[in-house]
């Protein structure tokens, strides 16, 4: 018989049954190789263009989005600029539309990417600490995607994405869900749930991921659930965004920050999928 999730998920966020295969709490002043790719999909522009801005010291890892920094893929994605990690990566040849996450028609591999997958989970829990600092022209994001050695493994988990448009005072709406993109087993199914926290300060973003099922935590504590779920490995994507509005620069020439003090995976205890 196929693995059915539970009933019901918990509440508050539980790790029993569960064991710990992804531990990054940003130790030392370098990024782990091991674990991050710091580039934002490099195949649809280059290593050079999608390269983050980041700094790792204090236990935080520090993405940011600076005034001299060019924009990512800007023959298909205009002024939009990132600092982003990935765990894994993979393309087609140059002038193929074979790579991970194509999200323009018009996006061609422009830089194939030989495949690496350093965190893959089908499967699991994975949350982060962090906290955002964005303004109205940013955004700040967890997600997962899928591996995509097939086109219609391409699904995304949005574990959460903050967008500084959405903040107000006491209060952040906090967006969640899965898009389908080419994976025709899935419908589109995401909202921003407005929740009672400043996103300035550090808080608990996670997500349970099961057969059927995915569900949605901030501080520990369950905000949504969708009744459906990818079958397939998935990647990390963490990352800070700026669109480019106009405004005068910040004294200390950063756009964007995003502050992460630690992300953890887990798999299935047991041998399972993970």
């Amino acid at each position: 018989m196929p693995d059915v999730a539970p009933a019901d998920p918990p509440a508050t966020w539980d790790t029993a049954g569960y064991e710990p295969v992804f531990v990054e709490e940003f130790a030392g002043t370098t990024l782990s190789p091991e674990r991050w790719l710091p580039y934002h999909l490099p195949q649809w522009s280059s290593r050079a263009l999608a390269a983050a801005r980041y700094r790792v010291a204090d236990g935080r890892l520090e993405l940011r989005v600076d005034d001299d920094q060019p924009p990512w893929c800007p023959e298909v994605d205009g002024v939009t600029r990132v600092s982003s990690l990935q765990t894994a990566v993979r393309s087609g040849p140059v002038g193929s539309t074979d790579g991970q996450h194509r999200f323009s028609p018009d996006a061609v591999v422009r830089e194939e990417q030989p495949e690496t997958r350093l965190y893959t989970p089908h499967h699991g829990l994975v949350e982060m600490v962090a906290r955002i600092e964005v303004d109205a022209d940013g955004m700040a994001a967890l997600w997962m995607i899928g591996v995509e050695d097939a086109p219609e493994r391409s699904a995304e988990i949005c574990v959460a994405e903050v967008f500084g448009r959405d903040l107000a005072p006491g209060s952040a709406a906090v967006g969640t869900g899965v898009h389908p993109f080419g994976d025709p087993t899935l419908t589109d199914d995401f909202a921003a749930v407005r929740l009672p926290v400043d996103v300035r300060e550090p808080h608990a973003y996670g997500v349970r991921w099961e057969p059927g099922r995915v569900a949605f935590y901030v501080d520990r504590h369950l905000v949504r659930v969708v009744p459906q779920a990818p079958d397939y490995p998935m990647q990390l994507m963490l990352g800070v965004y700026d669109f480019g509005g106009d405004r005068p620069a910040r004294p200390d020439g950063v756009r964007q920050r995003f502050v992460v003090e630690r992300v953890l995976g887990h798999a299935p205890a047991g041998g399972g999928r993970g």
